[in-house]
């Protein structure tokens, strides 16, 4: 992706001058919420492995056991008529099930096989690394989730939350029309499940307090658990998907649970049905027939503005993208992805670790004991590049059989989710990869401590041989250091060279290091954007990453014998390139932890001395921020 830079603009705004000539000609596919950059790329990879896909199919002696299955689970997904035929039938002995529930106690059954099943249910269970010991893993207690994407949406004061609701509540009734209930009954599930709804708003964390990480880690005894609820047997269902009873457990969201006798024991047991009922028959519609995928789409559009469905065949590969994403990610890294890059990128990554070693070893701010601890953890971080070594045998066990789409998606869920519950008691495995190859993206993870780049996101605009290596520093260099400064961001700082939750600063270097994050909280916070305003503490922990990252990137892109900080600007501009629908935006201000891409090309470098040097930038200018506003951290 090269885009025309209008140089007299990049004073006033860096993004429409590297992106300005693109976005006045680029269009969003109707099925899409948002163009360009990461979304272009996803597009990119997604088309190519849909053609891999249909040829496969024709090539059966060329492919492994998982592949074969793969294959056939993708065949089902695109048997349009198949499902058009069932219908809503599917649902039909889970609504059984529902039905006969005749008090809240039978629960406790419910739960047993729904879990498993990935049914909806007054909590969830799973097994996570321990954020106080990441050496062992510990069985996580969730809450539901709502139907709105945030509790935010059902304040009264909320701009689109009744919208939202009145959308979702004609969807709701269109969908149990389809299962053939009367006017009447429909509008009274609906009223009753929604009810329910509403009442577990309150006792849920908002985006902007889950996006400090240790807010889920709340320990709690077994009897604790066990004395949640009067009704539900919390013993006798982790009896029955553990096989055996953990001493201590995790509790992510503590206030919801120490209402659950109140939200779930006391409910009116009509609407806790109907609201099972909803939940189910409003998740489950990519699995149906094209008529239910039709009426659920307008939340869908009321959400993100896109005005078309997602194709049909874009759906299949979606969901075998979801259940076999290492074995897919696996082909595409063996199809697509060089060992040229793989080495190029690792040696750029180690060349950004040792930059931010030196910057630890010069940091006035950081006592001797901090910088040694936070060296420490430096030199300790793992590295994945491209594609995992090797497939989890799990996967040997997703077999489509003589089973339905339905039916397979259902299966393949129990798998997985059996999968997850039977690393409890184990030894933690850290060389799972926690997305696929052939995702478009990097991530760091606090509890291994490691940073990963799987093989899709290693090609232009972020990276490619044949850029420029300033403009490869400004892409994947800034992306690769971005990673590595969630170690040191507001939640990465809290966890240790194990992944483990400690307090490794001196008092006055954490005192320091909190004030440099609020500076950065008030430099973005009330940013005015889309209908709304950015919220700084919902974004700081990125918005850190980007500081440190860029500012690491143009160090090691000065470094370079042919350095070529335009290039490297016009790049790290480039690549946060994008064109989104005005309901997308708002929905991302409310939810996303990320600051929209136009801010955040245009953000960070306003902290760095050297951007100012080359764009001659001055005082009076929109892109200048005065010195003593500027913040940096890394």
């Amino acid at each position: 992706m090269t885009h025309k830079v209008e140089r007299d603009l990049i004073k006033t705004d860096l993004f429409q001058a590297v992106n300005g000539a693109w976005l006045e000609t680029a269009v969003i596919p109707d099925d899409k919420p948002t163009t360009g950059g990461f979304s272009d790329l996803a597009d990119k990879v997604e088309a190519n492995l849909m053609k891999d896909l249909a040829d496969l199919i024709d090539q059966p002696d060329s492919l492994t056991k998982m592949q074969k299955e793969m294959v056939a689970y993708y065949q089902l997904a695109l048997d349009k008529e198949g499902r058009a035929t069932l219908g809503m039938s599917p649902l039909r002995p889970y609504i059984d099930r529902i039905q006969a529930l005749t008090s809240v106690a039978d629960l406790t059954e419910w739960a047993k096989t729904g879990i498993l099943e990935g049914l909806p249910g007054p909590f969830s269970l799973g097994v996570i690394q321990d954020m106080a010991d990441s050496n062992r893993y510990v069985v996580h207690l969730g809450r539901p989730g709502l139907i709105l994407p945030d509790r935010t949406y059902y304040e009264p004061d909320h701009a689109q939350g009744q919208q939202l609701l009145a959308v979702y509540r004609q969807v709701a009734l269109d969908l149990l029309a389809l299962l053939g209930l009367d006017v009447k009954e429909a509008v009274e599930l609906v009223t009753a499940g929604m009810a329910f709804d509403a009442r577990l708003a309150p006792y849920t964390l908002s985006k902007e307090e889950a996006a400090e990480y240790v807010v889920f880690h709340n320990p709690r005894k077994l009897d604790q658990v066990a004395a949640y609820s009067d009704q539900i047997d919390f013993k006798a269902v982790l009896e029955s998907v553990l096989g055996g009873l953990p001493e201590t457990l995790n509790v992510g969201e503590p206030k919801f649970f120490e209402a659950f006798k109140e939200l779930v024991d006391q409910a009116d047991l009509t609407e806790l049905k109907a609201w099972l009922t909803l939940r189910l028959v409003t998740g489950a519609t990519s699995y149906l027939s094209e008529e239910a995928r039709a009426i659920s789409h307008r939340m869908t559009q009321a959400l993100t503005g896109n005005p078309a469905m997602r194709p049909f065949e874009k759906l299949a590969y979606s969901h075998v993208n979801q259940a076999f994403d290492q074995v897919l990610g696996d082909f595409y890294a063996q199809r697509y992805f060089g060992p040229e890059a793989k080495e190029d990128v690792t040696q750029m990554v180690k060349n950004m670790i040792a930059i931010y070693q030196k910057r630890l070893e010069t940091k006035e701010w950081l006592s001797p004991a901090t910088r040694e601890k936070a060296i420490l953890k430096l030199q300790k971080m793992d590295l994945l590049v491209g594609y995992p070594d090797k497939i989890p045998p799990v996967y040997e066990e997703l077999v489509v059989g003589d089973r339905n789409f339905f039916q397979a998606s259902i299966y393949f869920t129990k798998v997985a989710t059996r999968y997850n519950l039977s690393k409890w008691n184990k030894p933690v495995d850290r060389d799972l990869w926690e997305i696929s190859a052939n995702t478009v993206n990097a991530y760091y993870d606090p509890s291994n401590n490691l940073i990963c780049f799987p093989a899709a996101i290693l090609q232009a605009p972020f990276y490619s041989l044949q850029q420029s290596a300033s403009a490869n520093y400004g892409g994947i260099g800034a992306v690769i250091a971005h990673e590595i400064s969630h170690a040191f961001d507001n939640n990465g700082a809290q966890f240790d060279e194990t992944g483990s939750l400690s307090n490794w600063w001196t008092e006055e270097d954490l005192a320091h290091f909190n004030s440099l994050a609020d500076k950065m909280i008030k430099l973005w916070d009330g940013i005015p954007f889309g209908d709304g305003k950015i919220n700084g503490t919902l974004t700081v922990s990125e918005n850190i990453a980007d500081a440190g990252g860029l500012s690491c990137a143009l160090e090691a892109a000065q470094a370079l014998p042919d350095a070529d900080l335009e290039d490297f600007f016009f790049n790290w501009a480039r690549v946060w390139c994008r064109k989104a629908r005005p309901e997308y935006v708002n929905l991302l201000l409310n939810i996303d932890v990320h600051s929209p891409g136009e801010l955040r090309a245009n953000m960070a470098p306003k902290n760095l001395a050297a951007f100012y040097e080359t764009f001659g930038i001055e005082p009076g200018d929109a892109m200048y921020l005065a010195p003593e506003d500027r913040v940096t951290i890394w």
